[in-house]
């Protein structure tokens, strides 16, 4: 070879393994062989990255799996994913229901994108959205709610949606599909941000939409396309790659959430702790019908936006982080996002520490100074 090619050729060639189209892409120059073209025009799966790929598949058939659909979609985060199912099932004229207690952005993008189009957008709260329902077209439900963790009757609210004929979308970001199986509970779709526990690395940006209806998923499929809300080759194999610890990593931050709720719930600091796994939280008999585990965020209430400061502060296993699901067990003080909480509220994300060191850190953490 080296004395039919220049340099730059024989390096390219020497460290690069020959592209094979329809391999599953992976991190090193067969990223591209996906997309190499054969002569046969018409039975090319894979043509150019905005469509399809592979390794989408790959991952979409392992997040089907897990949510116990028949297909699913990834997109390049949550709010892509939550956007796509519903341009797909609002169309002018329609009434939308999204959650006033869920997360901000969902309401944020309904105003300034639903509205606009001509789609009536009704913001209502866990409690209410039985009542909400009864008048939509479509209902996009999140539970349990984030930041105050109430958790909504989903069989109560598909059977409300099935006699109305309406669309229910549920969005599994919190429960995951190792703590909640919103399919079959009734719900005609799944929406989660991948982003959290499932890659649960903070290393990475994903969405997706699972569902048992091939139409809707068309159809879903189709606003990707156009719209380019699409999830990076390498960003879907990182994703992969985290799959395979989920359960591991879920089950510890689930059983680090209910000792420090448990922990929480008789300090004199907290005036007020959520979680659904606790026998006296309001929604634990809702939660015990329709979840496998509890998830692993824990809502308190302190006594003011100092104390939250504080606590991670003397910490020495805590951060401060907005995102939740990773491995390490963060904070983030909800008010300054402008959800309607008190300035002392805080959502706390369990991550993977040893369940002791972390009661006995925030324990400390929580202790008055001398």
């Amino acid at each position: 070879m080296s004395g039919r090619y220049g340099d730059s050729t024989r390096s390219l060639k020497a460290a690069s393994p020959a592209a094979i189209s329809g391999q599953p892409v992976a991190p090193q120059a067969v990223l591209a062989a996906a997309y190499h073209l054969s002569s046969d025009e018409t039975g090319a799966a894979d043509t150019y990255g905005r469509s399809s790929n592979p390794t989408w598949r790959q991952l979409e058939s392992a997040l089907a799996e897990l949510e116990g659909a028949t297909g699913a979609l990834v997109f390049g985060s949550g709010m892509a994913a939550i956007g796509a199912v519903l341009r797909a099932l609002a169309t002018p004229g329609s009434v939308v229901v999204v959650p006033a207690d869920g997360y901000y952005q969902v309401r944020r993008w309904a105003r300034e994108d639903l509205t606009p189009a001509g789609v009536t957008v009704i913001e209502a709260s866990s409690s209410r959205i039985y009542d909400a329902a009864a008048g939509a077209d479509v209902v996009l439900t999140e539970t349990p709610t984030n930041p105050a963790l109430d958790v909504v009757d989903l069989h109560r609210l598909a059977t409300i949606c099935r006699g109305r004929g309406a669309r229910l979308i549920v969005d599994n970001t919190a429960a995951t599909p190792l703590g909640q199986q919103p399919l079959s509970l009734g719900a005609d779709a799944v929406v989660a941000s991948a982003t959290k526990a499932l890659s649960g690395h903070s290393d990475l940006l994903a969405g997706y939409v699972a569902t048992d209806d091939p139409e809707l998923l068309a159809a879903v499929e189709r606003r990707r396309l156009i719209a380019g809300a699409i999830l990076g080759g390498f960003e879907a194999w990182l994703l992969m790659r985290s799959l395979a610890s989920a359960g591991l990593r879920f089950e510890r931050q689930c059983q680090n959430a209910r000792a420090v709720a448990t922990m929480l719930a008789r300090h004199p600091a907290a005036r007020a702790v959520r979680y659904p796994g606790l026998a006296q939280d309001p929604s634990h008999r809702v939660a015990m019908a329709q979840m496998r585990r509890f998830g692993s965020l824990v809502s308190v209430e302190l006594a003011d936006a100092a104390a939250v400061h504080a606590l991670v502060e003397r910490s020495e296993l805590l951060v401060a982080a907005t995102s939740f699901g990773g491995l390490h067990t963060s904070v983030d003080r909800r008010a300054r996002w402008g959800d309607a909480v008190g300035d002392g509220f805080a959502r706390i994300s369990l991550g993977i520490e040893d369940t002791d060191d972390l009661v006995a850190d925030i324990e400390r953490a929580l202790a008055t100074p001398r």
